[in-house]
């Protein structure tokens, strides 16, 4: 248990302020509640003596409203800093988590599912925020006060005490083992929660595919048996608290009727007053009244435990070696030496060498799966290559912080993502700092100012996640306007202009060559309009470059380029 609560502590970084704000001001709460057995005690004295003066009516008013007033104020502030630690802490992490996430390898999103990560950022640090604070706080908070109402009672009658006392250590053994018991339980609960998360992501994400295939009727079903499992492991653990909890309520029912039954017992044998007697009476309906509280609370420790170490698991991943420098190339070529780089066991790219020079439009070609894609995302250090290396400007990538290296790129993929905002907020984000004015501008180059005009809220229209009230082409030609306003001295295209209608296309090409000019351009490409005027054309296949050098050159060489464009050819004469 003392582990546990070392856990969330540790996880509360720099909420700890707060928290141990939170756990003094629940002490001070509980003297002030008390303080509340003296003003009873001063009653009962008036009573039991027939004392009718005024002054110990009063004073025990005052002791009261003191009390009362204590409690409520301090409960507040008590509160609050607990609500702030629960909230900031998560946050904290989830910013760690997303930090984290930016210099893990790709393949880490391959090996683990979107749900699982999806889970942990959601549901899991949820679980953490409600109840880490509450837990430690509340747990703690009750044990002094119940600590605390021990130690008053001891001062009037150390017999009643020690009864107190022994009812709050057998409260304190029935946690222990409750929280024992709940150790291979709860793992199952978290696991059918993110499992529960994932299947319904799957589910929505793919949406449009388990209705053009009329799959509804299974992916339903999965949808149903991840929230029944979900369900019968909650109810497995609810199952496996409750004998525990109500044995936590008969301990303390049980040694307040002891308290009761023992003063009386005192009483009749002379050796306890009348006044202590009726005192410690009352007393046996407050002295337990937190712990009972915290015994509520103490049933999420277990849960709150395996939430923590669910979220502490991605500070595991290994991340790509992040030990670079800031740095500003004075030039922009980029070389290949002798790369070679495998996803897991199947290897992409092997033995590639190659240059591409300052300034210049190199093409990339080759059927689909030969490494192209591979090829520009190492550029941009998505991954780490397996052998040899590759520089930007006489400097190995690795050399680079993540932020200088990708602030000299600017990239265009084929499978654009747009964020769930406005549509100038997603032309800004290559350049947050970029005006208004400066957002039109690159609209208009990338020929999609006229379409965001005729929007309901124009550039403030908020598109959805993934751009999803907008049409591919649209979506691809926002994504264009955002590497205009980066306007980075190194571009990579994968096939920008595929989902643009043939009317753009011509002006387009013509915005993309104003964008490129004085940039080293790197351009995935299937059109023969696109590669033709290429500086140079790299010729993929199977991992390794088949053939190189221009238009002209290639098609002299034949081969794979030349049969390439000959199907291009055949295709576009193609008429109905």
């Amino acid at each position: 248990m003392i582990g546990v609560f070392k856990k969330i502590w540790n996880f509360s970084g720099s909420e700890q302020k707060n928290i141990r704000n939170s756990i003094i001001w629940g002490f001070i709460n509980a003297v002030f509640y008390a303080a509340q057995l003296g003003a009873l005690f001063m009653i009962l004295d008036a009573l039991v003596t027939g004392n009718t003066d005024n002054s110990a009516s009063l004073a025990s008013f005052g002791i009261m409203v003191l009390s009362i007033a204590g409690r409520i104020v301090t409960q507040y502030i008590s509160q609050l800093q607990r609500t702030h630690a629960g909230y900031f802490m998560v946050a904290d992490k989830r910013v760690q988590i997303g930090d984290k996430l930016k210099v893990v390898p790709m393949g880490y999103f391959n090996q683990n599912s979107l749900g699982n990560i999806t889970a942990i950022a959601t549901t899991i640090l949820s679980d953490v925020e409600n109840a880490a604070p509450v837990v430690l706080v509340t747990s703690l908070g009750g044990f002094l006060t119940s600590f605390v109402f021990c130690l008053a009672i001891l001062i009037f009658d150390w017999r009643i005490g020690m009864i107190v006392f022994v009812g709050i250590i057998l409260f304190l053994v029935v946690v222990s083992l409750m929280e024992k018991k709940s150790r291979s339980d709860v793992p199952k609960r978290q696991a059918a929660q993110a499992m529960l998360v994932e299947t319904v992501l799957e589910t929505i994400q793919g949406m449009s595919v388990v209705k053009a295939f009329n799959l509804d009727f299974n992916k339903g079903k999965k949808v149903d048996n991840a929230i029944d499992e979900s369900f019968r492991k909650n109810m497995v653990l609810e199952k496996a608290m409750n004998p525990y909890v109500a044995i936590q309520q008969v301990i303390l029912y049980l040694f307040s009727v002891l308290v009761i039954f023992a003063s009386v017992c005192f009483y009749l044998d002379g050796s306890m007053s009348l006044v202590y007697c009726l005192m410690m009476m009352v007393a046996s309906f407050m002295v337990y009244e937190q712990l009972k509280i915290a015994g509520s609370s103490m049933a999420n420790l277990r849960i709150t435990e395996n939430s923590i170490n669910r979220a502490n698991e991605i500070d595991d991943v290994p991340v790509m070696d992040e030990k670079g420098r800031t740095i500003t190339p004075d030039s922009h070529n980029i070389q290949f030496h002798d790369v070679t780089f495998s996803y897991e066991k199947r290897p992409v790219l092997k033995s590639v060498s190659l240059t591409i020079p300052d300034k210049s439009l190199t093409a990339i070609v080759g059927p689909s799966g030969s490494g192209k894609t591979t090829l520009c995302n190492l550029i941009a250090r998505f991954w780490d290559v397996n052998s040899g290396g590759i520089s930007i400007g006489g400097q190995d990538v690795k050399e680079y912080t993540f932020d200088s290296l990708l602030r000299n790129i600017s990239m265009v993929f084929q499978n654009v993502y747009l964020f769930d905002d406005t549509i100038e907020n997603n032309i800004k984000f290559g350049k947050l700092e970029a005006t208004h004015e400066e957002v039109i501008e690159a609209a208009k180059k990338a020929c999609c100012d006229d379409f965001i005009s005729t929007l309901p809220d124009g550039y403030n229209t908020v598109i959805g996640e993934g751009g999803a009230s907008l049409s591919g082409g649209e979506k691809q030609r926002i994504s264009i306007a955002r590497a205009m306003l980066k306007d980075a001295p190194i571009v990579i295209f994968d096939e920008a202009t595929a989902n643009v209608d043939p009317e753009n296309e011509d002006r387009l090409q013509a915005a993309i060559e104003a964008l490129t000019k004085d940039k080293t351009v790197i351009m995935i490409a299937h059109r023969l309009k696109t590669v033709r005027n290429a500086d140079q054309i790299v010729v993929l296949n199977k991992g390794q470059i088949v053939q190189q050098g221009t238009h002209e050159q290639l098609m002299e060489q034949g081969g794979i380029y030349s049969d390439f464009i000959g199907r291009r050819k055949q295709a576009i004469g193609w008429k109905i």
